[in-house]
């Protein structure tokens, strides 16, 4: 946040070079703090803050843009989109707080078709890759099942958000060819 501030400072003191030379160091303060307000006429800061620097009005806007991303994923083994199958629904994107780093945080939980669905796995990784390429910055994603709609969620949970085996997963050719032609945009 702070850095915001000096930075709109300095881009205040650049932009007004010609200002009144005889006002006072208050006086320039508050010309200047005011020059900092935003569309909305409040400086921001927290969690919208980072937001607004990758380039989001709120954790709303971030969550519809990464919903426009995975409606389009089609599944595995039916010629319809995980839209289309209520795998995934916009309710199911949560922006969470941010990391102790300044890194978004989103959670994505989905619901495979029924309990027993032998791709979830896949249908995870074709997510989380969908997202990872589509975002132009970094964000940490938490990818899960939705609670009790699968007999191994615990299982698929620890695997699509295990660093290791998503890299082993991409590494397989068959694997890899079956996610890319999942996630691949439609012409």
């Amino acid at each position: 946040m702070l850095s915001y501030i000096k930075r709109k400072l300095s881009e205040s003191d650049s932009g007004n070079s010609n200002s009144n030379s005889n006002s006072t160091p208050a006086a320039e303060l508050v010309r200047k703090t005011s020059q900092m307000s935003l569309d909305n006429g409040a400086i921001v800061y927290g969690e919208d803050a980072l937001l607004h620097e990758l380039g989001y009005r709120s954790a709303t806007d971030l969550q519809e843009t990464i919903y426009d991303l995975l409606r389009t994923i089609r599944d595995p083994e039916k010629p319809c989109t995980l839209e289309d199958l209520n795998v995934i629904y916009e309710d199911g994107i949560f922006v969470m707080q941010p990391t102790r780093s300044n890194v978004s945080v989103v959670r994505i939980e989905f619901n495979p078709t029924v309990p027993h669905c032998s791709l979830a796995t896949l249908i995870g990784l074709c997510i989380r890759v969908k997202v990872e390429r589509g975002l132009p910055h970094n964000i940490k994603l938490d990818i899960y099942i939705k609670k009790g709609a699968h007999q191994t969620e615990e299982e698929i949970n620890k695997q699509i958000n295990d660093k290791e085996r998503i890299a082993a997963a991409m590494e397989n050719p068959n694997l890899r060819e079956l996610v890319e032609n999942c996630i691949k945009d439609e012409e």
